[in-house]
């Protein structure tokens, strides 16, 4: 507001409820149009990934939903960018897709200008400068991991442009039932299977934790020597076998009442159609 500019006068502590009042106004004149403000878009997904001794291992869930609907059960989240160079991908499905093919076609680009393969932080920043310019209309948050000449890197950009860089990342729907296993087992210089196994456990904590995650886990190890993609590594959500039988006898549930309502019709109007049968 223009009156908090003023250097002269004291600020106040905590937070401002100024806009409530604004927005109540706002709220009711939509009402009165018959128009309403729109609802918040729900996304389900779990990715995560952490840095090992010799680089980093991503994972991430294959559920896809529409809204309480699920409409692919077995979705790639784990999408490429540069030879090293891979991401998650979690929010709206469609723009997750789109973003992280214009990066990769960028960073080609950016390859064949400066004759060097590309850098994770180089990948990060224009990542996140991309969708601060859609001013977060682009629904795509990304774990962004790889290993470049300076060693192995992760970051997480969220669809407004910020990003963290951290030693293990969760996001989407899931994230804080994955970051919960992280938070508990995580060790720097993990050794690769015992990486793997983490990973996989935090996808699976968000799986069953979450109801917009679900199905498989993929895992996406990236190391110096290069990359290998693991698709359904791991299925902890498998139908299992069935322990009895659920088939009763007729009668076994008693009829109490039965009750028979006949119904009047009367015949408007028939017609009769001969069937062709040559």
């Amino acid at each position: 507001m223009l009156h908090s500019l003023n250097p002269h006068q004291q600020q106040n502590g905590g937070f401002s409820f100024e806009n409530s009042r604004r927005n109540a106004v706002l709220q009711s004149s939509l009402s009165e149009r018959t128009c309403k403000a729109p609802n918040p878009r729900k996304t389900g997904t779990t990715i995560a990934g952490i840095v090992y001794k010799d680089g980093v291992v991503l994972g991430a869930d294959t559920r896809a939903t529409d809204d309480m609907v699920v409409a692919d059960k077995n979705c790639m989240k784990i999408h490429y960018i540069a030879p090293k160079i891979y991401c998650c991908g979690a929010g709206v499905a469609a723009d997750a897709e789109m973003a992280t093919q214009m990066m990769a076609s960028n960073v080609e680009l950016h390859m064949l200008n400066t004759g060097r393969p590309p850098l994770v932080a180089m990948v990060t920043r224009q990542l996140k400068q991309m969708l601060f310019r859609y001013q977060g209309h682009m629904g795509s948050s990304v774990i962004v991991g790889g290993v470049d000449v300076t060693g192995a890197h992760l970051y997480s950009v969220y669809p407004h442009g910020s990003y963290d860089k951290l030693p293990f990342l969760t996001m989407g729907s899931g994230a804080a039932a994955a970051v919960s296993v992280f938070e508990d087992r995580f060790k720097p210089n993990m050794e690769l299977e015992k990486a793997k196994q983490l990973v996989r456990d935090a996808i699976a904590a968000g799986i069953f934790c979450d109801l917009g995650s679900g199905s498989n886990v993929d895992l996406c190890v990236i190391t110096e020597a290069g990359v290998q993609f693991l698709r359904g590594y791991d299925k902890p959500t498998a139908k299992g076998q069935r322990e009895g039988q659920y088939r009763y006898k007729p009668g076994t549930t008693a009829v109490l009442t039965k009750t028979e309502t006949p119904l009047s019709l009367d015949v408007v109007d028939e017609s009769v159609q001969m069937m062709d049968t040559e």
